[in-house]
């Protein structure tokens, strides 16, 4: 059974930064499509960043030039930094791993708030 893990999240002050990662277990094979979305009150689930196999990289408009998706092959792992954090960015943040983003497994979701 695969399943996902996510760390990292919590309470930073705007302007700050941090990074969330995920631990994808249960499943010896890598998979196509790592990403991360999020959900803030209220609002629907949005894409974040998205990295496939190998290595091509898309971020929404909103993180573009603040946020950087890596992954591990290796050992199945994705890491999402976001540095000049700001209130907006307040928001249930999950990982995502399928052959297409948006499809396959999710993890449970970490909380990350940024106050003003």
């Amino acid at each position: 059974q695969v399943q996902l893990v996510e760390s990292g999240g919590g309470l930073v002050t705007a302007g700050g930064s941090l990074t969330l990662s995920c631990a994808v277990s249960g499943s010896t094979l890598s998979f196509n499509a790592m990403g991360w979305f999020r959900q803030a009150l209220g609002k629907q689930r949005e894409l974040v960043a998205v990295i496939g196999s190998a290595g091509v990289t898309i971020y929404a408009d909103s993180v573009k030039g603040r946020a950087t998706i890596s992954r591990n092959n290796a050992n199945n792992t994705m890491s999402l930094h976001i540095n000049s954090l700001k209130p907006e960015d307040t928001a249930v943040y999950y990982c995502n791993v399928g052959r297409i983003i948006g499809q396959g497994y999710w993890g449970q979701g970490t909380q990350v708030t940024v106050s003003s």
